[in-house]
C-alpha cells in the first residue's frame, strides 16, 4: 500500500478547471518531484493533499494517505493530521515564520498545538529538530528570531517545524529557489537525509529539473492542471516522449551567443571601496563594534563588456551594488564611471547617478500597480534635463516596448495584467528608456521559471547586439552567469577572491571557494535526446 495515493484528482475554483484527473503515488522513504512552469497545477495538487483550498473550490477524484481518503475528513480531523502526519515546507520562509516570535517558540508550537508532549520535553524536542537541521542550540539558542538569521537558517526553521513529530509525508514547496548554490545543496542534502533517517515520503514541488535529477526517484511533469508525463528519473532523463518535458529539459540548460565586446575601454572603475556598518552594543559598556560588508573591492569593467558578480548571501554583492549606484557612500575607496566620481563629497553625483539603471529582482515588487505601463517605464525621464514630451515620447514608449518583445499597445495596461516574464521584458525597457551606459541586474531572472528565464536570456542577447549593452549581473545562478557574460568576480566576506573570463573561472577555478561554489550547483546530467 502506498503512503500516498492520488487518483483521477479535478478540481475547479468558481467554475475555473485547475486541475484534470491527476495521478500521483509516493511510497514510504521515496521522494517524488512535481515539476511544470507556474499555473501548471504543482501547488494546488499540494494543498489539495492539505485540504488547504480556497473558497470556491469543489475536489472530485482520490486522495488517499495509508488508505483513508483525505477528501471525506473534516476540518477537525485534517488539523490533527497537518504537522503530526503530514508536514509542509514553504518556499519563503521569512513570511513562513511569526517575526515576532522567538525560532524555539515555532518550533515548540506545532508540538504544543498537537498535544504530543509536555512543554519541558515539547523544548527538548524543539533543541533536538533544530539541531539535526543544522541549527544546535549552543550556536543558534533557541530564543533567536527569525531575522538573526540568513535565509538558509530561516529555511531550516521550517524544516525543523515541519518534522517535529515526524510526519510521515513531507511536503516541500520550492524550499530553494530564493537561495544561493551552496546552502541550496545543503537545504537538498538536509532532506535527503531526513527521508533516509525518518523513512517518510517527500514530495518535492520545483520548477528546475536541474534541481531534481540526483535528489528524486520519480519525477512528475505537469502543464496546465494536467500530468503530461510520469516515471522513474533516470528513465524519464533519458527517455523524454513529451515536447513539454523536452523543453523544460533544454530551458534548464539553456545557453545564449553574446557578441563579441569591443576592444577594452573602461567604463566603471572601482578602486579599493571599503564599506562597513557600526554593529549595536552587545552590553553598556562594550566597545563599538563594525561589520565590513566591502573589504577592499577593486575592479574595471569596460564599455560594451558584461561583466557577472557571484557569491553567498551576505557575501556584500548588494552592498557593492548600492555603492555602485550612488546610494550608500563608502568609507574609502573611489567608484568612477566614465572617469566621473559617483560621490562629489558626500552627495551622490546626479549627473553620474543618470548614466546607470537597475533591474530588479522582484518585477511586480519593483513597480507602482496603480500605474500604467507608459508611466512605470517612464519613470527615468525625471533624471534628464529635458525628458521627451508629445510624440516623441510616445515613441520612445513604443520603441522600448518592441525592444524587449511587447507592444506598443501594452503600454496602457496595468502591470497586474502581465506574467512574471512580460513584467521582466517591462522592467528592462525602464532600465533601457533613456539609454543609460551601464545597467545593473540584481537577481533578474532567479524568480523566473526555467523557460521564461531562457525567453529573458535570450533577449539580452538579442538587446546586447542592438544597443551595446553594457551590465553587471548579480546572481547566485550559476549557470545563467555563465551564458550571459564575458568576466566573472567571485566574492567571499566582502572580497573578491577570483576574477577572469567566465568559461576559464568556471572550467579552471583557482580559488578553493569558487571550487565550492561550482561543484555545489545543481546540474542536469549529459543525455542524448531519444526522439518520441
Amino acid at each position: 500500500m502506498s503512503l500516498l495515493r492520488i487518483k483521477d484528482l479535478s478540481l475547479s475554483i468558481h467554475g475555473t478547471s485547475i486541475l484534470k484527473q491527476v495521478d500521483l503515488s509516493i511510497d514510504y522513504g521515496q521522494i517524488v518531484a512535481v515539476t511544470g512552469e507556474s499555473g501548471s497545477g504543482k501547488s494546488m495538487t499540494a494543498l489539495a493533499v492539505m485540504q488547504l483550498l480556497p473558497n470556491g473550490a469543489k475536489v472530485d477524484g482520490l486522495v488517499q494517505m495509508e488508505g483513508e481518503d483525505l477528501l471525506t475528513r473534516s476540518e477537525a480531523e485534517m488539523c490533527a493530521l497537518r504537522g503530526a502526519s503530514i508536514g509542509m515546507v514553504f518556499q519563503e520562509p521569512m513570511t513562513a515564520l511569526n517575526p515576532v516570535k522567538t525560532i524555539g517558540d515555532q518550533v515548540m508550537e506545532t508540538i504544543l498545538i498537537h498535544k504530543a508532549m509536555p512543554l519541558a520535553q515539547a523544548r527538548a524536542r524543539a533543541e533536538e529538530v533544530l539541531t539535526r537541521v543544522g541549527l544546535p542550540a549552543d550556536r543558534f539558542p533557541l530564543s533567536r528570531y527569525p531575522h538573526e538569521l540568513s535565509g538558509g537558517q530561516r529555511q531550516r526553521v521550517v524544516i525543523a517545524m515541519a518534522i517535529a513529530l515526524r510526519p510521515k509525508l513531507l511536503i516541500a514547496d520550492e524550499p530553494t529557489t530564493a537561495l544561493d548554490v551552496t546552502t541550496q545543496a545543503q537545504i537538498l542534502d538536509l532532506l535527503k537525509g531526513l527521508v533516509r533517517e525518518y523513512d517518510m515520503g517527500l514530495l518535492m514541488i520545483t520548477h528546475d529539473l536541474a534541481v531534481v535529477a540526483d535528489m528524486a526517484d520519480q519525477i512528475t511533469v505537469m502543464r496546465h492542471g494536467e500530468v503530461v508525463e510520469s516515471g522513474a528519473t533516470s528513465y524519464l532523463l533519458h527517455n523524454m516522449q513529451h515536447p513539454y518535458t523536452r523543453m523544460l529539459f533544454e530551458a534548464s540548460s539553456h545557453q545564449v551567443t553574446l557578441p563579441e565586446p569591443p576592444q577594452p575601454q573602461p567604463l566603471l572603475e572601482v578602486s579599493q571601496v571599503v564599506r562597513e556598518y557600526r554593529l549595536p552594543r552587545k552590553g553598556l559598556f562594550d566597545r563599538t563594534r563594525h561589520h565590513q560588508a566591502v573589504d577592499g573591492v577593486s575592479f574595471t569593467l569596460n564599455r560594451g563588456e558584461r561583466l557577472g558578480l557571484v557569491g553567498e548571501s551576505g557575501c556584500g554583492k548588494s552592498t557593492l551594488t548600492r555603492a555602485i549606484l550612488g546610494l550608500e557612500e563608502v568609507q574609502s575607496g573611489q567608484v568612477r564611471l566614465d572617469g566621473q566620481p559617483v560621490f562629489t563629497g558626500h552627495k551622490p553625483n546626479l549627473a553620474v547617478r543618470r548614466k546607470m539603471q537597475v533591474v530588479f529582482q522582484d518585477p511586480f515588487g519593483s513597480f507602482n500597480p496603480r500605474h500604467r505601463v507608459a508611466r512605470l517605464i517612464t519613470e527615468p525621464f525625471h533624471l534628464l534635463d529635458t525628458p521627451p514630451t508629445g510624440s516623441d515620447r510616445q515613441d520612445r514608449i513604443a520603441e522600448m516596448l518592441t525592444a524587449v518583445g511587447l507592444s506598443p499597445d501594452d503600454s496602457g495596461k496595468y502591470i497586474h495584467e502581465f506574467s512574471g516574464g512580460q513584467r521582466q521584458r517591462i522592467a528592462i525597457a525602464r532600465a533601457l528608456i533613456i539609454r543609460p551606459e551601464l545597467i545593473l541586474f540584481d537577481e533578474a531572472v532567479s524568480a523566473l521559471d526555467v523557460s521564461v528565464r531562457a525567453q529573458i536570456l535570450d533577449l539580452l542577447a538579442e538587446l546586447c547586439e542592438a544597443y551595446d549593452l553594457t551590465y553587471l549581473f548579480i546572481s547566485h545562478d550559476l549557470s545563467v552567469v555563465r551564458t550571459v557574460t564575458d568576466r566573472v568576480l567571485v566574492m567571499r566576506s566582502g572580497q573578491i577572491v577570483e576574477q577572469g573570463e567566465t568559461d576559464k573561472v568556471f572550467e579552471a577555478p583557482q580559488h578553493p571557494y569558487t571550487q565550492t561554489l561550482i561543484a555545489a550547483a545543481p546540474r542536469l546530467p549529459e543525455i542524448e535526446m531519444v526522439s518520441a
